[in-house]
C-alpha cells in the first residue's frame, strides 16, 4: 500500500502542475481573445487562425484541467442521497463509480479517439477555414486529457482503498484554502502583469463566492 500511495502522489504531484499551469492558460485565452475583439472592431481586419486558437486553448483548458479537478474533489456531485451516508460509505460509493463510469469511460475515448489524432498526424489535415490552423494538435488531446484523468482515477482509488483499509486519510476531505480564481490573482499581483485584470479575475471569485455550490448544505 506505501508503495502505491507513492504512485499516488507522484500522479497528484503532475496532475496538481498541469492544472496549475492551465490557470495562466485562461489568462492568456482572455488575452487573446480580447485582442481578437480589439483589432476586429479597430481596424476591420481578423484571422481565423486567431479564432482557431482560442478554441484550441480553450480544449486544452477542459481535457488539461479534468484531472485536477478530480485532485481537488470539485467535480459536480449529487450529495442529496450520498451525503447522508458515512465516510466510508461514501467512499465505496466512489470505488464503484471509479472501477464502473469513469475508468472504462475514459479508456473507451481514448481507444476511439485516438485513430483521429494518428490520421491527422499522417496526413497534415488542416482547418476547412482560410488561413486556419494544422488539426492534429486538437485531435490529441481528447486522449491526451482522458490518460490524465485515468492516472488520477487510479490515483483516487488508491487513496479510497488506504482510506478504507486505515492505512490513509479521507480523500473526500476537501482542503480549506483560497479558490483557483483567487490564486490566479494573487500570482498576477506578485508578477506585476496588468494589475486590472487581476481586478477582474477577484470580482469574479466574489461572484463565484456568493453562488451557492452543488451539493451544499443549508
Amino acid at each position: 500500500m506505501q508503495g502505491l500511495l507513492k504512485l499516488s502522489a507522484l500522479i497528484d504531484r503532475m496532475n496538481h502542475g498541469i492544472g496549475k499551469a492551465m490557470t495562466w492558460l485562461v489568462l492568456i485565452v482572455v488575452i487573446v481573445s480580447a485582442g481578437n475583439a480589439v483589432v476586429r472592431y479597430a481596424f476591420n481586419w481578423s484571422s481565423n487562425s486567431l479564432l482557431e486558437i482560442q478554441w484550441y486553448l480553450f480544449s486544452a483548458i477542459v481535457m488539461f484541467s479534468a484531472g485536477y479537478v478530480l485532485l481537488k474533489n470539485e467535480h459536480i456531485r449529487i450529495d442529496v442521497i450520498v451525503g447522508r451516508f458515512s465516510q466510508r460509505a461514501q467512499n465505496w460509493v466512489d470505488v464503484f463509480g471509479l472501477i464502473v463510469f469513469l475508468l472504462p469511460m475514459m479508456m473507451i475515448t481514448m481507444y476511439f479517439s485516438w485513430p483521429a489524432f494518428t490520421n491527422a498526424w499522417a496526413s497534415g489535415e488542416m482547418s476547412a477555414n482560410d488561413g486556419g490552423l494544422i488539426r492534429w494538435p486538437v485531435r490529441l488531446m481528447l486522449p491526451a486529457g482522458c490518460f490524465l484523468l485515468v492516472l488520477q482515477g487510479l490515483s483516487e482509488l488508491i487513496k479510497r482503498f488506504a482510506f478504507l483499509s486505515g492505512a490513509g486519510p479521507n480523500p473526500l476531505h476537501k482542503e480549506k484554502g483560497p479558490s483557483a480564481e483567487e490564486e490566479l490573482a494573487a500570482e498576477i499581483l506578485k508578477h506585476q502583469v496588468a494589475p486590472e485584470v487581476a481586478d477582474i479575475v477577484h470580482m469574479n471569485a466574489e461572484m463565484v463566492a456568493d453562488e451557492p455550490r452543488a451539493g451544499d448544505k443549508k
